[in-house]
């Protein structure tokens, strides 16, 4: 496992005080050739689904120039954790993540993502989105990488990527993967009732639960990117974001009663959509079939 700091001198991507897209290109590419296009990859598909770059980006950037000495204080602290990861999920897991972590300022993609970079598999923590995320400090930021780092434990041990023509099967495919990379997270943390995510929001959909499963399967066969309200922090059901996060934990651990958590990572999608109308069987009075 490599870790690698890119937020060092910052203030290239800006000028005069203000986010310089072209500096921002100029300076990531210099150093981690192939950022830049994934990040304007994932800024145009945003875009086009109706967030505006002056409104919705500009800000979260421009706190970034504002807020130098949190910055730096977020990149110490990253320096310290990454130090220890290998070994915290060796002590659990017995194996270990093959990954490079990059710190570096973002297009506000996320505070992590498990992609590929010049062939390798890489987790991108957007200092950006971090700093408003309020996620710097440790226990929060040591959270956020374990979490993209069991995206790639399952690609490494299990599938994590799978085709599907129906966006139901994706979005259900999603809400599969993200409870894996959220039990992965709480196991090597020891505790199951961890959410890196807050406890007042844990609590809230704790007490939420089955409305948060009625609303996700309620929506499932016409959701789209531009209409989910259940995977991200800039999106809302009913007034609480990332509430797909819970809803996955909370479907894994109940698989968890009678499979090993290794045994899940290479689940199809048919074993999936079985077991999700089993867990909405006990989260709903009456749960609604699965289309498909």
């Amino acid at each position: 496992m490599n870790a690698y700091d890119l937020t060092d001198r910052l203030a290239a991507c800006y000028e005069n005080g203000r986010f310089s897209l072209s500096k921002w290109r100029d300076y990531t590419d210099a150093r981690t050739p192939g950022i830049s296009q994934l990040c304007e990859a994932d800024l145009r598909e945003c875009l086009a689904a109706g967030l505006s770059f002056e409104k919705d980006y500009l800000p979260v950037l421009g706190a970034v120039f504002e807020n130098g000495a949190e910055c730096r204080e977020i990149a110490e602290t990253y320096r310290r954790i990454t130090g220890r990861l290998e070994d915290q999920i060796r002590r659990v897991f017995g194996k270990t993540v093959d990954a490079d972590l990059v710190l570096y300022l973002g297009l506000c993609s996320g505070a992590g993502w498990a992609t590929q970079l010049g062939g390798r598999p890489t987790v991108l923590l957007g200092i950006e989105k971090i700093l408003e995320l309020h996620w710097g400090d440790p226990d929060s930021m040591n959270a956020l990488i374990l979490h993209e780092l069991g995206h790639l434990y399952q690609a490494q041990y299990g599938v994590l990527h799978r085709e599907f023509p129906r966006g139901a099967d994706r979005f259900l495919w999603q809400l599969f993967t993200e409870g894996i990379a959220m039990v992965f997270e709480q196991e090597i943390l020891g505790d199951p009732r961890f959410y890196h995510q807050g406890r007042e929001w844990a609590s809230w959909c704790a007490e939420n639960l089955s409305r948060i499963a009625r609303g996700f399967s309620d929506a499932l066969d016409t959701m789209t990117f531009e209409t989910q309200r259940f995977f991200g922090d800039w999106v809302r059901f009913e007034g609480q974001p990332d509430t797909g996060y819970y809803l996955g934990a909370r479907f894994i651990r109940s698989l968890l009663k009678k499979h090993r958590f290794d045994d899940l990572l290479s689940w199809e999608i048919g074993s999936v959509r079985e077991a999700f109308l089993s867990f909405l069987s006990e989260q709903l009075d009456e749960p609604p079939p699965l289309c498909g």
